[in-house]
């Protein structure tokens, strides 16, 4: 089962990301698909925090528009939503420890815990910082990813 990390949704909701095309794309490929996939609660929660910011993004996603996305997704019959079970703590543990994790690097750790925890056999980002938790494979889905029709076109 794929999972699919906060940055890798914000690009594919983002039109004024260079990277949204391809994003789309592939989250567009996971969610009409038939294979399951996922998306880690905290991953969703991050997602509304970064689109609506006003500090990061002139204009933000609208309250309206980043619960709009999220509801799309959790259309897809396939996605499965994973969040802490009674196991948790102790995976996440072993993960902050082996992966020497401090500071804001602890919400990767919970990612990464709540994806094995799960079953996750890739979890797609273009976040580096995931490499500290090598019991997780980790891809670029935008890497070598299959191009849209418009992409690279002019707007």
């Amino acid at each position: 089962m794929i999972a699919v990390d906060t940055n890798v949704l914000v690009y594919a909701h983002r039109r004024d990301s260079p990277f949204h095309d391809s994003a789309g794309l592939r989250v567009r490929q996971l969610a009409e698909g038939r294979s399951t996939w996922a998306i880690p609660w905290p991953c969703l929660h991050e997602f509304f925090s970064i689109t609506t910011h006003p500090g990061i993004y002139d204009p933000p996603s609208t309250t309206a528009q980043a619960c709009a996305q999220i509801a799309a997704w959790l259309e897809s019959p396939s996605l499965v939503l994973i969040s802490e079970g009674g196991a948790h703590w102790g995976t996440l543990c072993s993960l902050l420890t082996e992966g020497m994790v401090t500071g804001p690097l602890v919400h990767d750790a919970r990612i990464a815990a709540l994806c094995l925890a799960h079953g996750v056999t890739e979890l797609w980002t273009l976040n580096r910082d995931f490499s500290r938790f090598p019991a997780l494979t980790v891809r670029n889905p935008l890497q070598n990813a299959p191009q849209s029709p418009t992409e690279g076109s002019p707007r």
